[in-house]
């Protein structure tokens, strides 16, 4: 997977089209952060499984590229370089939209774009719009590569009024953009605006030229362009929970049985029913279940401090005023507050959380994480969570249930658990090294035969999802407990039906033999 996944931009190919810099404003040509579901894959080199991929087809799909060759299959070409012709096509059209055409060229603009050259009039227009000037000497070198600094410039000059220049760069950001270089200002306004994060290490790689992956990612933040996702993976707002090849998105139904799975079974409480610890209205003054918040990417931050600092992902937090805290303002449980970022998909996440007098928060521990990447937390750190894995991920959440199918395993709480942890979880709660005591990580499932059609319609959707994706075990607490979201749509009475399944009719299952990388939550395809 490249390390440039923050830098992509996108590119449009009909012929092909050109892009310059990276920004964040909407154009009002198309709703921003709008979420639709894509049933197939538009390019031949760009699958489902591609890192690029819902970045690329938004593209296709708000009409900026039809790719690189139509024969004998639509391909997109990713790893192509865009070029100076390019970038003015795709730009102009992430700008006015699918329809828009430019006047006609003139011919008279740069001496190395003729009249007939095929970009003439894209490029005439982007420079009247005072979005390029050329690349010196009355020239516009327009087979030229688009480098990451250029694209900067023109992303910014793209959704910027005429004249408007970034504010003094601080050569703080990246290690090889010193203040003095001639696109700094633009290279750290389009990180602050989150539309580029650099291509790894700490990095911008300023003279790289940029590829067709990496600046569908650039278009589709900066023009607000609507986001697909891929099939069958869950979603909340227009953020993926995660990638679709991550391992609580993964199917478990075929994987084997674990050899100490009737141990853990046992150990967990194999006449212990099921218990759905969400549903509608308040249990001692509090909603039942994890809640969660939306924000725009604009929130104001906020300050955060941590009993558990050396494992915390430091602040500040996008934390709304009047937050949602797991079991209400006065609770003495967990106290879970999560809140999404759905401009860029990153989830934040306390334990212990409680808000100060000056507008602050001290938590026991938090974390962050990138949706859009498979990415672990580093070995032996905690999260809001003792596993140290994200929790929204693993919410059943009622919109799902509604819609019919729940795509990803679901966390739940066991009272007893081991020393350790495997794959993907990356901490433990326990001080017994007891073999009987099952892991931080483990996954299970209901057993394939467990017959749900006797259930309520809502439940069967709930034990469907067990059945497929499992279970996995994130934090200490009560036996079979699943986590879910309040709503006040849930049915409760429903829920307790829940309580006749019990621990017997589950099996612990090795997912390790889907790990490819100890370090990647991504999980290879199932057998």
């Amino acid at each position: 997977m490249r390390a440039t996944v923050a830098l992509a931009l996108a590119i449009a190919m009909a012929p092909l089209a050109g892009a310059a810099g990276p920004v964040r404003r909407a154009t009002g040509r198309l709703a921003p952060n709008t979420a639709f579901l894509w049933t197939r894959a538009t390019f031949s080199d760009v699958p489902f499984d591609f890192w690029a991929w819902r970045w690329v087809e938004s593209i296709a799909a708000a009409g900026l590229t039809s790719g690189c060759t139509s024969t004998p299959f639509p391909r997109y070409c990713p790893d192509a370089t865009v070029d100076q012709s390019e970038i003015a096509v795709l730009l102009l059209k992430a700008k006015e939209g699918r329809g828009y055409q430019p006047p006609s060229a003139t011919g008279t603009v740069f001496t190395d774009v003729p009249l007939d050259h095929w970009a003439a009039p894209w490029i005439e227009e982007l420079a009247r719009r005072g979005i390029t000037s050329g690349c010196g000497g009355g020239r516009y070198c327009p087979s030229a590569p688009v480098t990451r600094d250029q694209i900067a410039v023109l992303l910014l000059r793209s959704v910027e009024p005429w004249g408007w220049s970034p504010p003094a760069a601080t050569g703080t950001v990246f290690a090889d953009v010193s203040a003095g270089s001639w696109a700094a200002g633009w290279i750290e306004e389009l990180a602050r605006r989150g539309v580029a994060t650099g291509c790894g290490g700490g990095l911008y790689c300023p003279a790289a030229p940029l590829a067709r992956d990496e600046l569908a990612v650039l278009l589709v933040r900066t023009f607000d362009l609507p986001l697909v996702h891929p099939p069958n993976s869950p979603t909340i707002g227009p953020c993926l929970l995660l990638p679709a090849s991550s391992i609580w998105n993964t199917r478990v139904d075929a994987l084997p049985v674990h050899p100490d799975s009737a141990t853990w079974i046992a150990t967990i409480g194999a006449s212990t029913g099921l218990h759905a610890d969400f549903g509608s209205g308040l249990w001692d003054g509090g909603p039942i279940g994890i809640p969660s918040a939306q924000v725009p990417g604009d929130q104001p931050p906020v300050a955060v401090t941590f009993d558990y600092d050396d494992e915390s992902d430091p602040g500040p937090y996008p934390i709304p005023p009047g937050v949602a805290i797991e079991g209400g303002p006065d609770s003495d449980g967990d106290r879970h507050v999560l809140v999404l970022d759905v401009d860029r998909c990153r989830l934040f996440e306390l334990w212990a959380a409680w808000p100060q007098e000056d507008g602050s928060w001290h938590a026991g521990s938090g974390a962050v994480f990138d949706l859009t990447s498979n990415a672990l937390r580093p070995a032996g750190w905690t999260s809001s969570d003792a596993a140290g894995l994200p929790v929204l991920p693993g919410l059943v959440r009622y919109d799902e249930v509604a819609s019919g199918e729940i795509r990803h395993a679901i966390r739940f709480t066991a009272r007893l658990t081991r020393r350790t942890w495997v794959w993907p979880a990356r901490h433990y709660a326990s001080s017994s090294t007891d073999p009987g005591r099952p892991a931080m990580g483990q996954r299970f499932r209901l057993k394939a035969s467990f017959d749900v059609s006797s259930y309520p319609p809502r439940l069967q959707v709930i034990l469907t999802a067990l059945q497929r994706y499992g279970l996995i075990l994130a934090d200490n607490g009560s036996d079979w407990y699943l986590s879910g979201q309040p709503d006040e749509r849930w049915d409760n009475d429903v829920l307790r039906a829940l309580s006749a399944v019990t621990g017997r009719d589950f099996e612990a299952v090795d997912s390790t033999v889907l790990q490819l990388d100890p370090d990647s939550g991504e999980a290879a395809p199932p057998p």
